[in-house]
């Protein structure tokens, strides 16, 4: 039987464990908030985020695991509802500015860890939740992973580093799932290269088991090799990934390359004459999701193409606190999340409203580099 240690208390929104294996230790993030599918709220952040440095610098810890309460989620995304309440008392900036300096900080300590993170990507995993899992080391997703970045729905956008991960996807994919906020599963995340390992939901334990039984090295690179061989492993016994929607459609979606302009690219899609359930439900959330979002998506990718890791995460900054300002962002929360009436009122109705300036004052540079909340980054 395993010998686990809790750190801090059963209850703490996120609950720090320790495992002892063969040789060193298994650290253990759990986000610890089953009843909002693990929302990643401001607590979470920082306790994450000093808690992850500590273990880096343990010499006893070998890796660390990182998953989420219940079996619905790992993380259904960050806590938009806290960022309403601010947006709402008129002078949002200083608190949404706080909340996305320490996510992304997270998100970006996660991208450059160097000793092995698994996360296990089971169920719900959708916007800041994906932000933690884009960057782990040793991605797991299983049958029930559902997987997304919905911001279109509520006027943000792929942020949480979407600026970087959406082009390791295959060509146009990334600004087609932006665009549509269409969700995939494991098959379609293993695809696109958001994933790098599948189990079935029950092999959490066996896992646990194999990981715990390891000699773990001494070195990081070892450590990594280590656990990519278990989890091989039991890629080898869970069975066939449940059918996904990418590859099917890739030839439809990689024509969007064919058109130079954001409407042309949102025409074709919503004139996609099609059965296929998965592309229906896009063309529904493209046509109901926020018209700034779509040009902000654009922009977004066409901007970052050549940007370093660090330089996405200080742009989105830029963006998100601007989301904060403009009144989409807010209105879409409301609908969606507060009132819950499915009807927002956006005040770009088509792409048409919306002048080339108003998507301009999202990428202005706030601040400079000495002042830039997340100058601490390094430039990889």
């Amino acid at each position: 039987m395993t010998n686990v240690t809790l750190l801090n208390h059963q209850d703490a929104p996120v609950v720090f464990e320790t495992a002892e294996a063969e040789s060193g230790l298994i650290a253990i993030a759990t986000l610890n908030a089953p009843k909002s599918l693990n929302a990643l709220n401001y607590d979470m952040i920082q306790l994450l985020e000093p808690q992850l440095r500590k273990w880096a610098d343990d010499d006893a810890v070998a890796m660390v695991i990182l998953k989420g309460a219940g079996e619905k989620a790992f993380c259904a995304g960050g806590d938009v509802v806290s960022l309403h309440k601010a947006m709402s008392t008129g002078e949002p900036a200083n608190y949404i500015e706080d909340f996305f300096t320490h996510e992304y900080k997270l998100d970006y300590l996660i991208h450059c860890y160097e000793k092995p993170i698994l996360l296990w990507g089971n169920g719900i995993v959708m916007g800041g939740g994906l932000g933690l899992m884009a960057g782990a080391s040793h991605r797991v997703v299983t049958e029930t992973s559902r997987i997304a970045m919905p911001e279109l729905t509520i006027g943000l956008y792929p942020d949480v580093g979407g600026s970087y991960f959406l082009h390791k996807m295959p060509e146009q994919v990334g600004l087609f799932l932006g665009l549509t906020a269409a969700s995939i599963n494991a098959e379609d995340a293993l695809f696109v290269n958001l994933a790098d390992h599948y189990a079935t939901a029950d092999k959490y334990d066996a896992i646990l088991t194999a990981i715990t039984a390891e000699k773990w090295g001494k070195t990081a690179s070892l450590n990594h090799e280590k656990l990519t061989n278990i989890l091989i492993s039991i890629d080898n016994i869970s069975g066939r990934v449940p059918k996904g929607n990418v590859k099917d459609n890739l030839e439809v979606i990689q024509k969007l390359a064919e058109f130079d302009s954001l409407q042309g690219k949102v025409d074709y899609i919503q004139s996609l004459e099609t059965e296929d359930k998965w592309l229906t439900r896009a063309q529904k959330s493209l046509a109901h999701g926020c018209p700034l979002s779509c040009a902000l998506v654009e922009r977004q990718l066409a901007n970052s193409k050549e940007m370093t890791l660090a330089q996405c995460f200080k742009m989105e900054l830029g963006m998100s606190v601007r989301c904060g300002e403009v009144g989409e962002f807010q209105e879409g929360v409301r609908a969606l999340l507060i009132d819950k009436d499915g009807a927002p009122n956006w005040q770009f109705k088509s792409l048409s409203d919306i002048d080339e300036a108003v998507v301009d004052s999202f990428f202005i540079a706030r601040w400079d580099e000495q002042s830039h909340p997340l100058n601490s980054l390094t430039s990889s």
